[in-house]
Formats: C-alpha cells, structure tokens, sequence
C-alpha cells in the first residue's frame, strides 16, 4: 500500500453524489442539532480531535464495528488495544478513508469527515471534502510505505509540496528540521534501501509530521522491527506525545509502549468497546474479565 498522504481511497464517490441526503446517518445528526448540542454543553467542553457517532462498518455479512461511539479530545493521546480482528485497524483506516463506513457519522475537529452540511442536513461527501479532511490526518504504517525510488528528503518533500502547495525551499526546510528531530539529518540523500527498518520508520514518522496533521494514526508502528530497534522508535513517539499538541491514536500490542504514551486506552473485542480509562486503571485494575484475559496473554507473550 502506498503512503496515504498522496493516495485517494480505492472507489471514490462521485463527485455528484454529494448532493443525497443519507439515511444512516445518526438520529438527529444535522447542523441545527449540532448548533444546539454545542450550545446546551458547558463552556469547559473539550474540543474533539476525532469523534465516532453510531459507526457500522461491515465486510460481507461480518459486522466489524456496530454503532461504535467514541471520542479522541483534541491534543489527547488515546490507544486501542484488544485481540487481532477485533475492529481496531478499521478504525483507522475509516479515518484514513481508505475503507467506507456503512453507517454513523466520524467527525475530525467540527467537521464530518465522510459527509458535509448541506441545508442544515448531512449529505454524503464528495471527493474535494475528502481531499481536504485527508490533510489533516497523518498516518504511520507497520511496513514504513516510504517512495523506494526517491532520497530520504524528497520522501519528506513530495507531499507538502505537492498537497499542501508549500513552496519548495519552505518544504525543504521543514523537512531537515523534522530529520534532525527524529536523528537523521545526515540520511537525507540516502534512499530507503540505504536504511534499516528503524531508521526507515523515523522517516515514515518524520515524513507524517510533514503535512502538519491535527491527528496521527499509529498502526503497529514497531511490529516489523527488530527487538532491538523497538526502543528507539517507541522514545520517539514518547518525545513528540510529550512535545506536541497532535491528537495521536494508536493501535499496539506493545503493552509498556500504550501505557507510557496514552491520557487514555481503549480496550476493543468483537467490534465494540470493552473498557476504557487511564492507562493506569486498565493496567492495574481492570474491571473487565475479558480485558484480564487479553493482558494475561499478551504480557505472558
């Protein structure tokens, strides 16, 4: 799969389809509504960096995730943990639009993602609003998906410039500022073959943080390393968790690595949530049994 910041999701949807009104959208998910709810909620109301309003995404006759509902607060760091097929990298890739949900409303900062407000309704989005929502979402894959036929710099180049429409010598710049934060400013000529896998995920990382994203998704960012590359990688991520206001969510089975960088985990089975609270509280004294048996087999792993 090619890096998503210059992709667009496989079937897009006709740019004509923007004008239906959808049916599967939540009850009372309109504009109006939508004012009014704002309005009945206390001042203190955390803006939301990534919002799930009764989402359904099935694959055939396999509902993945039914009516899910969550919410990533703008600049929180949330991580979803849970048994493999369990809906997590759906997730995900409902955020990057590379899959489509079958129901609900996803909502990144104010604004729908899959649809927009039309005559105070939701109609399904065409393909410009997606363009523009999919500058805002940064994503790091488990297989780095860096241009093999490109140097580390234009890797990190190639989307602002071309996206964003940042002049060149701007683009540049950020550039070497981000390979000097993840400790490769001297690789910037080198081409991803040149690199070892940890190397390479600090530059899928760094390229990420090119297109300046409110939100970035992390997918098993460390499953394709090395044990002994883990470590680096995972103190990065610590360090722009720390350093930055990006609404970060992740998918690991990486359990030390989900408690040290998360405000909040989110433990999934079956398409639903289980639990969720601090890392602490899930860690130490989970409520659920089935969220104790996924940490006994995981941590005994």
């Amino acid at each position: 799969m090619p890096p998503t910041d210059l992709t667009s999701p496989a079937d897009p949807m006709p740019e004509g389809a923007a004008g239906d009104a959808v049916d599967d959208v939540p009850e009372g998910a309109t504009a109006k509504s939508a004012a009014k709810a704002a309005a009945a909620q206390a001042p203190t109301r955390v803006p939301c960096g990534i919002k799930f309003e009764k989402v359904v995404k099935r694959f055939g006759d396999n509902v993945v995730l039914d009516h899910l509902d969550f919410t990533v607060g703008a600049g929180d760091r949330v991580t979803l943990i849970g048994p493999s097929g369990s809906g997590k990298t759906t997730i995900l890739r409902l955020l990057m639009t590379l899959e489509r949900p079958d129901g609900g409303v996803i909502r990144v900062g104010d604004d729908p993602l899959w649809h927009m407000e039309r005559g105070g309704k939701l109609v399904k989005a065409g393909e410009r609003h997606l363009h523009e929502m999919r500058k805002r979402i940064g994503m790091v894959f488990q297989q780095f998906n860096l241009f093999p036929n490109m140097n580390v710099l234009r890797n990190l180049t190639e989307g602002p410039v071309h996206v964003l429409g940042l002049g060149k010598d701007e683009a540049v710049e950020r550039a070497r500022g981000l390979l000097d934060m993840v400790g490769l400013a001297d690789k910037e000529n080198a081409h991803p073959t040149q690199l070892s896998g940890g190397q390479q995920q600090r530059v899928a990382i760094a390229r990420a943080l090119a297109m300046e994203p409110t939100v970035l998704l992390l997918d098993e960012v460390t499953s394709a390393l090395d044990p002994e590359l883990v470590v680096g990688v995972q103190d990065l991520l610590r360090d722009i968790a720390r350093s930055t206001d990006v609404t970060m969510l992740c998918v690991t089975h990486e359990m030390g690595f989900a408690r040290d960088i998360s405000d909040r985990v989110l433990m999934f089975d079956q398409g639903r949530i289980v639990e969720e609270g601090s890392p602490e509280a899930i860690f130490e004294e989970p409520r659920e049994e089935r969220t104790r048996e996924f940490l006994r087999a995981v941590l005994a792993s």
